[in-house]
């Protein structure tokens, strides 16, 4: 009998409190117990909520934006750092799974980061982490790619769980390599996106996205987005009015959770802040594929074909000579006699 459990989830629409590591890390430790006090089991973040998302890219150029990044470097985590491990513990104590997105720092290349989500189990482990794979538009200003490393699904007490930051779910094939590895569940983390181009509703295009791929894998996303807060605001309009109006607009965020068919399960969250729970059944999954099964059925393996490299990426190869063989050890050497 196949394990298909019922399960409460959560996703977080919020702020993090801007470029405060710390502070951020207090928040969403709350949030993880007040949605496990509520039988959530799954509790999913927006992108890089620890602890900012690198709007100045959008709304200065490099130069006046270069101070921003040094000050989001020195805001950022390490994997093996105290942010991660209270992290890690406030997932063990309630007893929830949790996504989250940070801002890592790589360990080796001072002034490289990466926007990474963390999956966390129940008991505290450290599941995985994704590196997005690639950072979209003004981002890559910030981060550098990740690679395929992370393309991976995770079993969890609520199911298969994949996940992809932002833009990366537009991504058909990141997607598909996730639901051929047996997702059930995706995590879907966004940013609030009020800087986009005037044309772009971005609450319409999070939930687009996350509904076409709950519809085409038969799964069930949860969208955790953030929002943009009155502090945020502040920081980036200092000096610059003109980008106060930018940052107040409006349908620039969406939180929810998709079921299999498409539809959303309850109500979403636009723009303000709050959780979203929803009760999801993975045997809801079963009976949409009889209409499409795109990782069986209803594809042509013999006419379609995906590679995935999951080889982790390095910024140099060594190869270094093999030692020499130590001498015997009760060898005695020849001694050396002068004439």
């Amino acid at each position: 009998m196949v394990h298909l459990p019922k399960s409460r989830v959560a996703a977080v629409q919020s702020a993090p409190v801007f470029l405060d590591p710390e502070a951020t890390v207090d928040k969403a430790c709350a949030l993880i117990a007040e949605a496990a006090a509520n039988g959530a089991r799954l509790v999913a973040f927006p992108e890089v909520f620890v602890a900012a998302y690198p709007y100045w890219n959008w709304l200065m150029n490099p130069i006046e934006g270069a101070p921003w990044f040094e000050r989001l470097y020195h805001a950022s985590v390490d994997l093996e750092g105290p942010q991660v491990a209270r992290l890690r513990a406030a997932a063990r104590e309630h007893g929830c799974v949790v996504v989250i997105g940070i801002n890592e720092r790589d360990p080796l290349s001072v002034g490289t980061l990466y926007n990474t989500n963390l999956i966390i189990g129940d008991d505290g482990a450290l599941l995985g982490r994704h590196r997005k794979l690639v950072p979209t538009w003004a981002e890559k200003l910030s981060w550098a790619g990740g690679d395929g490393a992370s393309i991976r699904v995770y079993d969890t007490p609520v199911g298969r769980l994949g996940t992809l930051a932002c833009g990366e779910n537009t991504n058909t094939l990141a997607r598909f390599a996730l639901l051929s590895q047996g997702e059930l569940v995706h995590v879907a983390n966004y940013i609030a996106l009020p800087v986009a181009p005037a044309s772009y509703n971005m609450a319409d295009a999070i939930r687009i996205r996350a509904t076409a791929h709950s519809f085409e894998g038969k799964v069930f996303t949860i969208v955790a987005c953030s929002t943009v807060s009155p502090e945020i605001v502040a920081a980036m309009s200092e000096g610059r009015p003109e980008n106060r109006a930018l940052l107040e607009r409006p349908n620039s965020a969406f939180s929810g959770v998709i079921d299999p068919h498409g539809n959303l399960v309850g109500d979403p969250l636009i723009d303000v802040e709050g959780i979203v729970y929803a009760d999801i059944d993975l045997a809801d999954c079963v009976r949409p594929k009889l209409m499409h099964d795109i990782t069986g059925g209803y594809n042509r393996f013999d006419v379609f074909s995906l590679t995935v490299d999951r080889t982790p990426r390095a910024p140099a190869a060594f190869r270094d000579p093999a030692p020499e063989t130590a001498p015997d050890a009760g060898a005695t050497e020849t001694p050396h006699h002068e004439r």
